[in-house]
């Protein structure tokens, strides 16, 4: 009888592992009580294809210019949506972008999928791009990204995958998946061996991808186009220690760190580093071009 009650705990231990695995890749909902109407910016509400026949929402904002036009595409972090970055909006639309917010799967307005992950964030982000070089109104030299925590990642993972961003703006970003579990673990009480271990080898399996593979700190040497790390100097989430390994581990000075006041959701309200976004993107991606 003993195998039997040790098989029986074996299940339910392994049940449990699969049980929280899954509640960890599924964020809340949180829906958007504000839109760019109420930073007094025209907007459509539009519905965009991504993986898996799923459709992500978004706001687009046309530019305050005639022709094509540059364009930045803005992903949220987990738990959040598109009204996330929204104090972004009237600066950079003053300064000649268009924009598009988004929401990824499983957040905000867009569909549920199986789960969601940095990935996930990723490729919803490249169909946004996708979606964005397929309008008349949109210069396709011109498109860069922003992403905050999550989506800090997804940007610059997005942005080693593909060459055709003119640049990309990561805010509060980790070094590595396994790093922030860790906190994770530490934080729920969670012993790293053996629980903590099987759990990230399970999320590897679930997500598709090694960690080390996704992680920002590897990420970052594949990126080629003008990067801007943004890190607050009180982030507990994320130490900025995280964001100086990113930095360390560049592959050229064409990725650049900004050390900023403020703590890891403190980016929920940007007005304080509105300007040197807009300034960088600026350069980058002309958008100090507005007529």
């Amino acid at each position: 009888m003993l195998w039997l009650l040790g098989l029986i705990t074996t299940i339910g231990v392994l049940a449990g592992l699969r049980w929280a695995v899954h509640r960890s890749l599924a964020p809340d909902r949180v829906i958007e009580t504000r839109s760019p109407a109420d930073v007094g910016l025209p907007f459509q509400d539009v519905s965009l294809p991504t993986e898996n026949g799923k459709s992500l929402f978004g706001w687009y904002i046309a530019a305050n210019r005639t022709g094509s036009a540059p364009v930045v595409v803005a992903i949220h972090g987990w738990g959040g949506n598109a009204e996330t970055l929204l104090p972004l909006a009237g600066p950079l639309h003053q300064a000649g972008f268009a924009l598009l917010f988004i929401d990824a799967r499983c957040h905000g307005q867009s569909d549920e999928d199986s789960f969601a992950s940095m990935p996930r964030f990723a490729e919803d982000l490249g169909h946004a791009i996708d979606w964005l070089k397929q309008r008349e109104d949109t210069d396709q030299d011109a498109i860069a990204a922003i992403g905050h925590s999550v989506g800090a990642g997804a940007v610059l993972l997005s942005a080693s995958w593909r060459n055709d961003l003119a640049a990309v703006v990561s805010i509060a970003a980790f070094t590595h998946p396994v790093a922030m579990m860790r906190r994770w673990f530490a934080a729920k009480g969670i012993p790293y061996r053996p629980v903590g271990w099987l759990m990230l080898r399970y999320v590897e399996w679930v997500i598709g991808h090694r960690f080390d593979d996704i992680a920002p700190v590897n990420t970052i040497r594949r990126v080629t186009c003008p990067t801007l790390l943004v890190h607050g100097a009180e982030d507990t989430t994320v130490p900025v220690s995280e964001a100086q390994a990113i930095h360390a581990n560049r592959s050229g000075d064409h990725v650049q760190l900004k050390v900023v006041a403020g703590s890891h959701d403190d980016f929920a309200d940007l007005d304080r580093e509105l300007p040197l976004l807009v300034e960088f993107l600026s350069k980058i991606a002309g958008g100090n071009q507005a007529k």
